[in-house]
Parts: C-alpha cells; sequence; structure tokens
C-alpha cells in the first residue's frame, strides 16, 4: 500500500475480530517498522509491551472503561517511555558511529536532558507519539487497522504491567482486523483553521 494511501485509509477501529490472532512473524516485521521511527539523538526511548495474556487483557480493559478493542484485538501494544535511556547508556546507540561522533553525541545528550526532569518525559512522549502514528500506517500497510488509546487509568494499567520506577505510559494502540466498514471521516477542519505561516496574528 502506498504510504500516503495508508495516510488517507488509516482510521480508528474499536471493534476488532476476535478470533483473528497475528503471527510472530506479522508481529516481528510490524515491530522493525515501529523500530524506524525517529528519536532524538536517536536514544530509542521508547518501550513497547505486547500485552497477550488473556487474563491480563481482561484486567486491563477494566481498567480501560471496559472499552472491547482491548480483548477483542490480535496484538495490544503499551508504548512506554524510559524517562532515563539517555543516562544508562548513551554511547550504545552511536555504537556504529565513527569515534569522534560518537563521543560529541554523548556529551551532547548528557548536556541536553541532564538536571530536566520535564525534558526527559516531554522526549519520550514525542517519541512514543511518533512511534505509535509510524505503528499505525505500518499496520495499514500489512493490511491490519489499529486504534490509539488514551482513555484508560495509566497507573492501574502500569501496576499490571509492571512499569518499572523509571518508566512512563504514553498510550496503548491495538491492531487487528476491522469487523466493520469505518463512518464517514468527519473531518479533517479546514486549512485555514490550522496552518498559520511564520507567525500566529495579532488577537
Amino acid at each position: 500500500m502506498d504510504v500516503l494511501e495508508a495516510i488517507e485509509t488509516r482510521r480508528s477501529t474499536r471493534h476488532f475480530d476476535p478470533n483473528h490472532r497475528m503471527s510472530d512473524a506479522e508481529i516481528d516485521t510490524l515491530m522493525y517498522y515501529i523500530r524506524c521511527a525517529p528519536t532524538a539523538f536517536n536514544i530509542q526511548n521508547w518501550r513497547f509491551v505486547a500485552v497477550q495474556d488473556a487474563e491480563l487483557r481482561a484486567e486491563i480493559r477494566q481498567a480501560a472503561w471496559d472499552q472491547p478493542q482491548i480483548t477483542e484485538a490480535s496484538l495490544v501494544l503499551v508504548f512506554c517511555l524510559d524517562l532515563k535511556s539517555w543516562a544508562k547508556s548513551p554511547q550504545y546507540y552511536w555504537r556504529h558511529a565513527p569515534q569522534a561522533v560518537a563521543e560529541s553525541m554523548v556529551r551532547r545528550i548528557e548536556h541536553f536532558y541532564r538536571d530536566d526532569e520535564q525534558l526527559q518525559r516531554d522526549e519520550g512522549m514525542r517519541s512514543c507519539g511518533i512511534a505509535a502514528q509510524t505503528a499505525m500506517l505500518a499496520a495499514k500497510g500489512l493490511g491490519y487497522d489499529s486504534c490509539a488509546m488514551d482513555g484508560f487509568d495509566f497507573k492501574r494499567v502500569g501496576h499490571l504491567i509492571n512499569l518499572p520506577p523509571d518508566h512512563r505510559i504514553s498510550l496503548i494502540v491495538t491492531v487487528g482486523k476491522a469487523l466493520n466498514p469505518p463512518y464517514p471521516r468527519s473531518g479533517p477542519v479546514a486549512n485555514e483553521e490550522v496552518f498559520v505561516r511564520d507567525t500566529f496574528p495579532d488577537v
């Protein structure tokens, strides 16, 4: 599928065929494309939890206001961010670069992130957002539908997946085969409502 077609035809799906499951090979392929998503300084600060256990899914569904896609989807991915990935082994992310480049990037990473917890969180959220959109477009290209979710109890889901203390949850993406065609698209809004050239006008 052409990438522009995937963007235009991707829709949020809330009812999936509960009998369909993705193969391990399909999941691996999808994860490859997700991991191609960019991150600042290449620190790849996202972490992905594939929830496959049926009982765990049922508990997460209850923490997600009983939304059916949690148990019906072929794949449930919890997008998490590692707040401290920048500090743990930043040289690892530049191990294939020339030594001078790697050393320069590690210094820049430490200077950029150190002592700024809000920035660490914001950067992780940005990374997860980009990865989630990549996931949904890749899923569409592979013949699947998807839904991005933030309608759930973040603390409860974090507890259920044993989220480490230095991690946060950004969102959940469900992937599977849609049971029904989507409703007609209600947007997007007009270009002039959201597109600004150079600066916002004076109010």
